[in-house]
């Protein structure tokens, strides 16, 4: 019990650092793209002029912000889909129902032992960024099977000199089915944390809800093989 308190603690105040964490990434990448635009433009000056380098680093930049979020996305989880090198197993490790928002009865009657696995398919970006797509299936709290599926994305830190050990926030976005909804797909988008060493990362969510429902802290190993 206390571990899990302590584990859901450390989770969501992860979780109210990641809009700091993002518009500090967003300044990150700007200025990478300014300074990559200023390489283009340095580079072009042979056999061009001084304009036609110019000229070319204004078009790529343009052409990087005037790609829609939409057509990003859909490039992202092209991009997953077929070029990832990493092949996932997902082992569901931990459910959690927050014992500030429910009812003693509720909570001694849940499932908190989600067995269950997961397969997917991962990649590091350019800039070091988790994109992924997977499929899991678990036990929930009623221990009925859930399964759910989707495209997974994490912003990532190395805050070591050792690369290998990394931070990351997120989100995921696809579908879930429960037996309690006569498992009618159900889209969700939910927020990810996650800490890794080299192949092994524990990965988090936390699905929000109202007094006696949702509010349940889900998490599980991810091993890259």
């Amino acid at each position: 019990m206390y571990l899990k308190r302590i584990l859901v603690t450390l989770y969501l105040a992860a979780l109210s650092g990641m809009p700091f964490l993002v518009q500090a990434a967003g300044m990150e990448n700007n200025l990478s793209l300014d300074n990559n635009n200023s390489v283009v433009n340095t580079n072009n000056t042979t056999g061009y002029s001084s304009n036609d380098g110019a000229t070319a680093g204004t078009d790529t930049a343009a052409t990087k912000h005037d790609e829609s979020w939409w057509q990003r996305s859909k490039n992202n989880i092209s991009k997953t889909w077929s070029e990832s090198p990493n092949h996932d197993i997902y082992i569901p490790a931990i459910t959690w129902h927050n014992r500030w928002t429910y009812d003693k009865e509720k909570t001694d009657e849940y499932n908190e032992r989600p067995w269950g696995a997961g397969y997917g398919v991962s990649r590091l970006d350019e800039d070091g960024d988790w994109h992924s797509l997977y499929i899991m299936a678990f036990k929930d709290s009623h221990n009925k099977w859930e399964p759910i599926g989707g495209y997974g994305f994490e912003k990532r830190w190395r805050p070591t000199s050792d690369q290998d050990f990394q931070l990351g926030l997120g989100f995921t976005a696809g579908a879930t089915m429960r037996d309690n909804w006569n498992y009618i797909p159900i889209p969700v988008l939910l927020p990810l944390a996650s800490i890794s060493y080299h192949k092994l990362s524990f990965q988090a969510t936390y699905i929000p809800g109202t007094y006696n429902n949702g509010n349940v802290f889900f998490a599980w190993f991810r091993w890259q093989i």
